[in-house]
């Protein structure tokens, strides 16, 4: 790294102990994480990671970003408020969807070839993650904020797994749709969104009788979803068609499909905006929630990705 390069990235560090939050979008061509900070929507950080980085958690309480990294079979994870690389743990066969308990000690991780999902506790860098056997091609992961049920999306299977972590096991199966990719909860409502990429729909699950309650025809291959405006918008994102489907949370209503994306994945929300993260574009789009109105875009990564919650800021 170069003087001038190095000054650039110290200032960037000691901006990101004062600004918050960020945005951490993984590019799976460049082998690295665009660092956004959300106050000023540009990129003030680019962190290389392990190869092809896939899925994203951003855990505050812990203030660390955790990224998977399939082809390293590796977790990189990135200190929130110097934006730089900490660690790296291993991370099965191939690490794909990721999220961490709430508190931030505990580290979720679907591991898509062993057909596991891997537990690594944070607090303990020795230990080696704990092993739950799932499904058939492990992709999406939802933790419950209650701290006792992990939720998988088994590709595979057509179904989604409810592990309970007190026993090590999984407890119950809900049949979804056709290849169920990305999981989103919805905790205020008791529901999990299943995205099946294959079908072209959304399972609802209801969690308190584990079944399919709706399911909601949306665009081609939804990959990635959001809720915004305090829960009272559904965003998905619709991976082959280039567009991102805008639903009444409450109804499940389609109230409109937005075009003009670049086979978008990822999706977060944040405040009065949402940000869609466009694979093929190489960059961001920022939009207005209420509206889904175009803001601007924001240039990322090679092959940009950004599949999980990529949104926060150290507590």
């Amino acid at each position: 790294m170069s003087l001038q390069h190095a000054a650039a990235a110290l200032g960037f560090a000691v901006a990101a102990a004062q600004a918050a939050p960020f945005a951490y979008i993984t590019n799976q061509g460049s082998h690295d994480v665009s660092v956004i900070d959300l106050a000023r929507d540009e990129v003030v950080a680019t962190v290389p990671v392990g190869r092809s980085p896939a899925g994203v958690v951003a855990s505050s309480r812990a203030a660390r970003v955790y990224v998977s990294n399939p082809d390293d079979r590796t977790i990189s994870v990135i200190d929130m408020r110097t934006q730089r690389l900490v660690d790296t743990l291993p991370a099965g066969a191939g690490p794909v969807g990721l999220d961490a308990s709430p508190d931030g000690t505990r580290v979720y991780v679907a591991d898509w070839y062993r057909n596991r999902l891997l537990v690594l506790d944070t607090q303990r860098r020795d230990a080696a993650p704990l092993e739950i056997p799932v499904g058939r091609a492990p992709a999406g992961v939802a933790a419950d904020p209650d701290g006792r049920s992990v939720y998988v999306a088994e590709r595979d299977d057509d179904s989604v797994a409810v592990v309970d972590l007190a026993t090590r096991r999984v407890r119950a199966r809900v049949a979804v749709g056709s290849h169920p990719f990305a999981l989103l909860l919805d905790a205020p409502r008791q529901r999990l969104y299943a995205l099946n990429v294959q079908s072209d729909d959304v399972s609802v699950v209801d969690l308190r009788t584990l079944a399919v309650a709706a399911t909601v025809k949306v665009g081609r291959a939804p990959y990635g979803a959001a809720l915004a405006r305090g829960g009272e918008l559904l965003y998905v994102t619709n991976q082959h068609a280039d567009s991102v489907s805008v639903l009444d949370a409450g109804s499940l209503r389609v109230l409109r499909t937005l075009p003009g994306f670049g086979y978008p994945e990822g999706i977060a929300a944040h405040g009065d905006r949402v940000y869609v993260v466009n694979w093929m574009d190489d960059d961001v789009s920022v939009l207005d929630a209420a509206s889904g109105r175009t803001l601007e875009r924001i240039a990322a990564g090679r092959n940009s990705r950004g599949f999980g919650a990529f949104i926060g800021a150290p507590d």
